[in-house]
């Protein structure tokens, strides 16, 4: 049975789930907005907040401001989410129901939720400058959204101190995991050119299979690094190989193979697309080689931000939080440039699944988090 929004709810408890629900109901699946741009606009206005609407090609975005003065503390994420699948949900994806104490909905932890318990958890008023930087594009290809947010931001004066991502990081309870950093990721493309030719006459041909397979053996043969103080090892990894050949006694003219490489900070996508040509060239002189780099490794030196976190996760969950720069890329790879980042947010057992999902308490619990690190912050 589907229990009321506002079930023996406290004040605070109340306005956050209304929050998230109304954001679930907004069918926002990446570029789409669906009016849940409308939702957090109308929150921040409610309180205070000056909103400048940031629509790029077919991506709206929102950038909202308190206060003019240091310190500057931002919060962002993302009200896009992707699609519910084809698989049936216990609750519909963007109905927002409630059944025994937990919320459903796509975006319920990716990361709707959050950002109702940001705007939940803001005070009546604040020291300092506080911000959101709100896109639709996190979901998608992320080039519409916070990298040309910020680019605003840098323009118009709006370059925060600091910013607080609120990705699902946490892995078992509240606040056990605070990420200062991530991997970068970049995609490859290769094809390795050789002489189409007869297998019974292999003098006559030049068989790419052969160049192509010795210059992924020598990409494969040793890691890339042993990982540093904060980062675990970079990871190259042949994620798909292709001849387009049906006749088993001809040599193919041309092979190709797919490469995802995650990397550290002890490399950058300039350096490691230098040693794939070096390889490639060694190997297989004729190739063609294209990349697409997804974002830089970055890291956030554990110092005053990072301690504040800390401590304010500690006062609000009675959790130490463990620093951590795993998992995939995220939008905190874009805002590095301008400020130090970290990402802080619920536990993400059910994002992206069916049946996404979480529990109420987690909402409020995850408001009086984010309240004590904006006092922290802005103290």
């Amino acid at each position: 049975m589907t229990e009321p929004a506002a079930a023996a709810l406290d004040p605070a408890a109340h306005d956050v789930l209304a929050l998230a629900q109304a954001l679930i109901r907004c069918a926002s699946v990446t570029p789409a907005d669906d009016g849940a741009l409308d939702v957090v606009q109308r929150a921040l206005e409610a309180r205070g907040f000056t909103c400048w609407r940031l629509p790029f090609n077919e991506v709206d975005n929102l950038f909202a401001r308190r206060g003019t003065t240091a310190p500057h503390f931002c919060f962002a994420g993302h009200t896009d989410v992707v699609p519910p699948g084809a698989a049936p949900w216990t609750h519909p994806p963007f109905a927002g129901d409630v059944e025994n104490g937990t919320l459903f909905g796509r975006g319920a932890q990716d990361m709707k939720g959050a950002i109702a318990a940001f705007i939940a958890a803001i005070p009546q008023s604040n020291p300092g400058s506080l911000s959101l930087l709100i896109t639709g594009d996190e979901e998608g290809p992320s080039v519409d959204g916070t990298l040309r947010v910020l680019e605003w931001m840098e323009a118009h004066g709006h370059v925060p101190d600091m910013c607080l991502v609120g990705e699902p990081t946490s892995k078992a309870v509240l606040g056990d995991t605070l990420k200062i950093g991530r991997r970068g990721s970049m995609n490859a493309w290769i094809t390795v050119h050789g002489r189409q030719g007869h297998s019974a006459y292999p003098q006559k041909a030049d068989n790419p299979v052969h160049r192509l397979l010795a210059a992924l053996a020598a990409l494969t043969a040793s890691p890339l690094d042993s990982g540093s103080q904060w980062f675990e090892a970079s990871t190259l990894q042949v994620t798909g190989v292709q001849v387009d050949n049906t006749a088993t006694n001809v040599i193919p003219g041309q092979a190709s193979a797919f490469l995802n490489i995650r990397f550290n900070e002890l490399h950058d996508s300039t350096a490691l697309t230098a040693h794939l040509r070096a390889v490639l060239t060694r190997h297989a002189p004729q190739h063609d080689l294209r990349v697409v780099v997804s974002g830089e490794s970055f890291l956030t030196q554990p110092g005053p931000f990072v301690d504040a976190l800390v401590r304010a996760t500690q006062a609000a969950t009675g959790v130490t939080p463990r620093l951590d720069t795993g998992g995939g890329t995220s939008d905190a790879r874009f805002i590095t440039r301008l400020c130090p980042v970290a990402e802080l947010g619920g536990v993400g057992s059910t994002m992206h699944q069916v049946d996404e999902c979480v529990p109420v308490a987690e909402l409020q619990a995850l408001t009086i988090l984010y309240a004590s690190i904006i006092k922290e912050l802005l103290a």
